[in-house]
């Protein structure tokens, strides 16, 4: 193998015309800036005939700038010509390609984020919530070694005819291109469904090529944009060192803002209300009493914890919720089923229950390598019992996370009311790769002002509605 040092200085984004292929899921001129750019050939198949395709793309020679080569910057290439010859791919369904492998490349050394394994993207294809019925058609990119067929780098990846499920909301956009006389609709959407948690969208087995597979997975994506005249591709709750790489190719970048936790080394749940000021404090012990005196007993239950009967009963939940609330439930009873059947240890569903024994009210959280992830969460009709919310969702998720270690909890989308109890500002970001250049213009524009809007309001919050003793908390 020959091992090099890869210089990021050297690399290239360009791009070289092709013609129009017949299927969506055949492509190709992958370019993968390493070094020096030179001829190679990248296969690529078809999703629908199972044919392979080899195409001549602008590919990469190695060159080793040193002759010291650190474990950081190693990669394995051709034994014989120093390139890197890449099969890119796009697949129907989750389950065109093995759990194993896709793990691979989601489950980093530092971080297991459990909405983008396999088993979470899989319980929402067979449980019919991310389908093409749905509006989720599922173009999920793979890129391989043509040499060995390992699979190197992969990205949750819909084609959407709307823009339901997203939380980073562009309808304003929608209407902003059909009076541009553009068609908004089919855009790309590389994201996990219905799940605004921040992490990784472009995926990669080996730390050592991530800048390389995230910049060539991006150029993958924006080439399919382009050749079947796709209106955008989105890539939302992304990690903010990828949308550096993303806006060097092109990408518009957005921000928001979502309520975290962070647990500084608390051994209880009064450890971390004495960091609070007084009066946050004290309301939060005034809220946990109000559901004491209700009668109200709450469990958190995990793994074989959770029956069939408690899902019977929290997905009621939800749905009451959704309807009063958002009027659209997004995911189906049997997502549910799946996810505790495929992933029981990675799922924490907090329970409420009356003095008989009945269930009254839920939340469901994820557990990570170093976070609870909140997620849904619903009562029954007639049981809006208040600060039942702030109990199962909130207080229960930090003593939870006490309880195992973990360093943060995430909430989910919105939500104000967090920051009173414990939750500060953090945050978000999304990649906008817009075709059309007066709509990208025009968007760009917007987001250019709305960035200012949100770093105002992140220090507003931060400097004068905080509720901890001191900013360091």
């Amino acid at each position: 193998m020959l091992q090099v040092i890869m210089n990021s200085h050297s690399c290239s984004a360009r791009y070289s015309p092709v013609r129009l292929l017949p299927a969506l899921h055949s492509f190709g001129w992958l370019n993968v800036p390493i070094a020096q750019v030179k001829q190679a050939r990248v296969d690529s198949v078809s999703k629908h005939s199972g044919q392979r395709k080899h195409i001549s793309i602008p590919q990469v020679a190695t060159r080793s700038t040193s002759s010291e080569l650190t474990t950081d910057d190693r990669a394995d290439q051709h034994p014989s010509q120093g390139e890197l010859n890449i099969q890119a791919q796009v697949i129907s369904s989750i389950d065109q390609v093995s759990q194993s492998e896709w793990d691979e490349c989601a489950s980093g050394a530092d971080e297991m984020n459990p909405f983008l394994l396999w088993s979470f993207l899989n319980a929402l294809e067979v449980s019919r919530s991310a389908v093409k019925e749905e509006g989720w058609l599922p173009h999920h990119i793979l890129l391989r070694s043509s040499e060995t067929n390992q699979l190197l780098a992969c990205v949750p990846l819909y084609l959407k005819d709307h823009s339901y499920g997203e939380y980073v909301f562009d309808n304003s956009w929608a209407v902003l291109a059909s009076r541009l006389g553009q068609r908004y609709y089919p855009k790309f959407q590389a994201a996990v469904p219905f799940t605004p948690v921040t992490g990784p969208r472009i995926l990669v087995r080996d730390a050592s090529l991530r800048k390389v597979m995230t910049k060539a997975a991006a150029q993958t994506l924006m080439q399919l944009t382009d050749e079947y005249n796709i209106s955008g591709a989105h890539i939302t709750f992304n990690l903010p060192e990828e949308g550096d790489a993303f806006s060097e190719l092109g990408f518009l970048r957005r921000t928001g803002i979502q309520y975290h936790w962070a647990n500084n080394g608390y051994d209880s749940f009064d450890g971390f209300l004495m960091d609070l000021k007084q009066s946050k404090r004290n309301n939060i012990r005034k809220e946990r009493r109000s559901i004491a005196k209700e009668g109200l007993s709450l469990h958190r239950l995990t793994g074989s914890e959770i029956k069939s009967d408690h899902w019977d009963a929290f997905y009621k939940f939800y749905i009451n919720t959704t309807d009063r609330k958002w009027g659209q439930a997004y995911l189906t009873r049997e997502f549910f089923q799946v996810l505790g059947e495929t992933m029981p240890e990675q799922v924490l569903l907090v329970m409420a229950e009356d003095g008989s024994g009945r269930p009254v009210a839920g939340a469901l959280n994820l557990i990570g390598s170093h976070a609870l992830f909140g997620r849904n969460w619903g009562c029954a009709h007639g049981d809006e019992i208040k600060h039942l919310h702030f109990e199962v969702c909130y207080y229960q998720a930090l003593e939870a996370a006490i309880e195992r270690g973990l360093a943060r909890v995430e909430a989910g989308a919105q939500g104000e009311h967090k920051l009173q109890r414990g939750y500060l500002p953090s945050l978000t970001h999304s990649s906008h790769y817009i075709s059309n250049p007066l709509l990208r213009a025009a968007i760009g524009n917007y987001l250019a002002q709305e960035r200012q809007q949100i770093d105002y309001t992140m220090e507003a919050l931060l400097q004068h509605v905080s509720p901890y003793k001191s900013l360091d908390a």
